[in-house]
């Protein structure tokens, strides 16, 4: 091997794994609200259904391909986890259905300030300066381009704060675990 190649090697997978990453997060959102809003189809809970199906699928194949390696995680914490995604994804997707696209991705992004308060509160971790204003930055960007986009009403509302806080809680029990997403997948289905 070529001296580099290696570095190159990861890097083009990493590249890879960030657009598929990318593509598949807007495709879901886009197949998502087509179907609700264009198509009148409103079993939010069907649809996070087949998420699950498909993700199973996913992390099953990763496991074969040698991707996702079996590792112990208390039950305890495994519990919580699992009960915090899918108020998370079933939010989400409710979100979705009752709100626009503006509002959704609005929500998506709440969740990064609502888990740095959460590491600041329980963690007792500090941001710098520079990392609170490229979120202050984000969540401004994010408000200019969506904010001829925004509809919400209130069970939407309350569809998106249970999602957004579930997500944070399931992030924050991700950390503590230390393990991949994968590796938590695994251990779910």
């Amino acid at each position: 091997m070529a001296p580099g190649s290696k570095a190159e090697k990861k890097a083009a997978l990493d590249a890879g794994a960030w657009m598929f990453n990318v593509v598949t997060s807007v495709g879901i959102i886009m197949v998502n609200k087509a179907l609700m809003a264009t198509h009148g189809f409103s079993f939010a809970t069907t649809l996070t259904g087949m998420h699950f199906a498909t993700t199973t699928l996913m992390t099953l194949v990763m496991k074969w391909l040698g991707y996702v390696q079996p590792s112990h995680l208390p039950l305890s914490e495994l519990v919580k986890f699992v009960f915090f995604a899918n108020l998370s994804i079933v939010g989400m997707n409710v979100s979705l259905m009752w709100n626009s696209v503006g509002f959704y991705q609005i929500a998506k992004l709440s969740i990064i300030p609502l888990l740095c308060i959460m590491e600041v509160l329980f963690e007792n971790f500090r941001y710098s300066r520079d990392t609170k204003l490229s979120i202050v930055v984000v969540l401004v960007g994010v408000g200019v381009c969506t904010v001829s986009d925004v509809s919400v009403n209130a069970q939407g509302l309350v569809a998106a704060v249970i999602a957004v806080c579930g997500t944070a809680l399931q992030q924050h029990v991700s950390t503590r675990m230390s393990v991949n997403s994968f590796c938590l997948l695994l251990h779910i289905i």
